[in-house]
C-alpha cells in the first residue's frame, strides 16, 4: 500500500471512462501532488454519498468506489486542501462513521 492517506477536500465531478486519469491530473495541476508515489487520495461526489480512492499500485493507476445507501461522508471544508488520515481513519470514512470523532 501507499505511504499515505489522503482526503482532497472539496467535491469531484469527473464522470466517464477516464476518471482515474482525470483525478490524477487534479492531483498534479491543483494540488502539486505525484500521484504515481504510492499514496492514496480520496475524492468526494458532489453528492456526498460517493467517494472514490485512487492509488498507482506500482504498475497502474487503481481506482476504488464506493457509494452509501443511506447518509453522506463527513468531509473537509474546500479551503482545506489535502487532509492527511491514518489507515484507521480511512478505515473508519469507508464505513460511513465520522472519521474525526470515531465511538
Amino acid at each position: 500500500m501507499g505511504r499515505g492517506q489522503f482526503l482532497v477536500s472539496g467535491s469531484n465531478q469527473s464522470n466517464g471512462l477516464w476518471i482515474s486519469g482525470l483525478l490524477a491530473l487534479r492531483l498534479q495541476q491543483t494540488l502539486g501532488r505525484n500521484p504515481h508515489e504510492g499514496d492514496l487520495y480520496v475524492f468526494r461526489g458532489r453528492g456526498g454519498d460517493l467517494i472514490k480512492v485512487l492509488w498507482h499500485d506500482g504498475l497502474d493507476m487503481s481506482l476504488y468506489a464506493k457509494r452509501l445507501e443511506r447518509g453522506r461522508f463527513i468531509w473537509p471544508s474546500p479551503t482545506d486542501g489535502v487532509v492527511a488520515l491514518s489507515a484507521a481513519q480511512l478505515g473508519y470514512l469507508l464505513e460511513g462513521i465520522d472519521w474525526r470523532h470515531p465511538q
